[in-house]
C-alpha cells in the first residue's frame, strides 16, 4: 500500500487532470439516484441516463413506482440489462421506502443496505451523491482495477479494497477518490486498452513498472 503522503500526491495529480470529475448519473432526488444506481449495475451510466427520463417522467417517486405494473417497469428499463431482476428490486425497494421509511430515502448506510438491490458500493454512492456525506469509498470495477495497478490494494473483494483505501486517504478526500478513480478508469486507464502514454500517474503505477497485478 501507499503511504498517506504518496496517496495524496497521486490524488492531487488526478484532481488537476480531471477538474470536472463528478457523478455521471442524472438525478433530481435521493430516490432517483437510488434507482439510477440500481440500474447502473453492469450497465453504462450513459445508457442509464437515456432510460431514466422516461421512467422518472411518470414514476419518479417511491409512491408512484411502488404501484407500477412490473411488466411496464421491465419494458422501460429493458435497455439497462438484467431488467427482470432490476425491476423486481426496484419495486421492492420502492415499497420498502414507502412502508418503512414514510416515503423518505434513509440517509445512513445501514438502512440503505436494507433496501432490495442496494449493496455497500451503491449505498456509498447514494450517501455521497444524495446527501453529500461520504461514508466510505465506492469500489466498482474501475476503482478495484486502479487500486491494484497503482498499488493501493492487492485484495480481490471490494469491501477489502475499500478498507485498504480508507487507511490511505483522509476522510475529507473520500469524495474525490470516489469520482476521480471512476473517471480515470473510464477515460484513461481502461481495462482493455489503457492509455498509458497519456496517463499522468505512470510514475506511481506498479503495473506500468512491470509488477504483477490481479
Amino acid at each position: 500500500m501507499k503511504n498517506k503522503k504518496e496517496a495524496l500526491t497521486i490524488l492531487n495529480i488526478l484532481r488537476k487532470f480531471y477538474p470536472d470529475a463528478t457523478c455521471s448519473l442524472n438525478f433530481e432526488t435521493p430516490f432517483q439516484i437510488v434507482i439510477a444506481v440500481m440500474l447502473s449495475a453492469q450497465c453504462t451510466d450513459e445508457r442509464v441516463n437515456k432510460t431514466t427520463p422516461l421512467l422518472f417522467k411518470d414514476y419518479g417517486t417511491p409512491e408512484k413506482m411502488a404501484k407500477m405494473d412490473i411488466k411496464k417497469l421491465e419494458e422501460i428499463i429493458h435497455p439497462c440489462g438484467f431488467y427482470k431482476n432490476k425491476a423486481k428490486n426496484a419495486l421492492a425497494c420502492s415499497k420498502m421506502i414507502v412502508n418503512e421509511y414514510n416515503s423518505i430515502v434513509p440517509n445512513n448506510m445501514e438502512q440503505l443496505m436494507r433496501l432490495p438491490g442496494i449493496g455497500r458500493k451503491s449505498a456509498n454512492v447514494i450517501m455521497l451523491e444524495a446527501f453529500n456525506d461520504a461514508q466510505g469509498i465506492a469500489v466498482d470495477t474501475h476503482c478495484r482495477r486502479i487500486s491494484c495497478k497503482i498499488g493501493f490494494s492487492n485484495q480481490k473483494e471490494p469491501e477489502k479494497v475499500e478498507q485498504d483505501l480508507l487507511k490511505q486517504f483522509n476522510k475529507k478526500d473520500w469524495v474525490d477518490v470516489n469520482h476521480l478513480f471512476v473517471w480515470h478508469g473510464r477515460y484513461t486507464c481502461m481495462a482493455r486498452s489503457p492509455k498509458c502514454d497519456k496517463c499522468p500517474i505512470t510514475n506511481y503505477c506498479n503495473e506500468y513498472k512491470n509488477k504483477n497485478c490481479i
